[in-house]
Formats: structure tokens, C-alpha cells, sequence
């Protein structure tokens, strides 16, 4: 071979957007609201499915928010921040927090227990945290909370996969092949979702 003419391999086309995000819609979520007060005391939120636990001893979660949110600067300074889990019956409340709606608390029934974060009411679970830490991530904030205090009720979560909402029909849990626990729960479609995040 020639010197100098020896093959590298070739770098892999670039990620599209449109593509990942088809592709991470893929995966079957729950939907939040995560909320805040203000520097004014002004209660600001948004829907996210991009929310997990991070630990349990101590317990942290954590949840992204867009810089081009809406939202953004009150969760880039907020210290305290809420998890709202939605219930199957809150399709509507998940879709009004991811509209550019500016006040998108009116009409909103929820409580201030603490004076650092409002908690929707009827949402499935709550999770009150104190952030622990931020960390920039490429075009969004990762937001990590220490759970303060939190709360859940029986009810069925509103689920989210591929750009619909999803009604669980059943909540038993999936069986494996040749396992004898009940058969896998079925998903039903709802609202068609007309947010950014999910």
C-alpha cells in the first residue's frame, strides 16, 4: 500500500432530532408536572415524562427542563421544586403544562402546604424536593431533587408512548414466557398529546 493512502473508518452521520425523538418515543412513561414558585411568588410548571429516581439512601430524583422552556429561568433559580404524578383522569392538565399558555395555573385546583412548590390536586403521587443539584446537559437542565416530603393515592397513572397518551387498562403485571403471573396489561390509546415535553 502507498504510504499515505491507508483507510480510516468514517465517522457516523450525525444524530437527526426528528429521528431521536421518534425513537425515545419508543419507550412507555408516566407524565408530571413539575412545579415551582417564582421569584415573585408566581407558581410556574411543566410537563415532563423525562423524570426518574435517582437514589434511595438519600432520596433524589431527577426530571430535565428545556432552556427554550417557558418556565426555565424559575426552575434555574428555583431551590425547591414539586413532582405532580399524573392520574389517568389528568390527560388535559398534562396537556395544558406543555402548551405556551401564559398562565397556566388558571382554572388549576392545587395546594401550597410549604410555601415552596404548588401540588396539583387529584395527581397521583407528589414528591416535595429540595434541589440537591443542576447540571447542564446540551440544550437542557437536569434538575436533581432530595425528597422532603411526598404522597400518593390509588388511582391509575396517565401513561405516554409514541406521541399518545395511554389509558392502563389493567395494572397487573406483565408475565414472562412460561411464567404463571397474569397476562400483560393492555394499553389503550387516549388523547392525541399536543405538547413539546413529552
Amino acid at each position: 500500500m502507498i504510504a499515505g493512502t491507508e483507510r480510516t473508518p468514517s465517522s457516523p452521520p450525525p444524530v437527526e432530532p426528528a429521528v431521536l425523538r421518534r425513537t425515545l418515543r419508543s419507550l412507555i412513561t408516566g407524565v408530571t408536572v413539575v412545579t415551582t414558585f417564582d421569584a415573585e411568588g408566581k407558581p410556574r410548571g411543566f410537563t415532563a415524562n423525562s423524570f426518574t429516581s435517582v437514589s434511595l439512601e438519600p432520596p433524589l430524583v431527577l426530571v430535565c427542563i428545556a432552556h427554550r422552556a417557558g418556565s426555565f429561568p424559575a426552575f434555574r433559580a428555583a431551590r425547591h421544586f414539586a413532582i405532580n404524578i399524573l392520574s389517568e383522569s389528568q390527560a388535559e392538565i398534562s396537556q395544558r403544562f406543555a402548551s405556551p399558555l401564559p398562565d397556566k395555573f388558571a382554572g388549576i385546583e392545587y395546594r401550597d402546604e410549604t410555601d415552596k412548590a404548588p401540588l396539583i390536586a387529584g395527581s397521583l403521587a407528589w414528591l416535595d424536593c429540595h434541589r440537591h443539584d443542576a447540571v447542564e446537559a446540551g440544550d437542557h437542565l437536569i434538575l436533581i431533587g432530595e425528597v422532603t416530603r411526598l404522597g400518593h393515592q390509588d388511582a391509575r397513572p396517565l401513561g405516554y408512548c409514541g406521541g399518545d397518551y395511554l389509558r392502563f387498562d389493567s395494572l397487573r403485571p406483565a408475565s414472562p414466557a412460561g411464567a404463571r403471573a397474569p397476562a400483560a396489561s393492555s394499553f389503550t390509546p387516549d388523547a392525541r398529546h399536543g405538547g413539546r415535553n413529552p
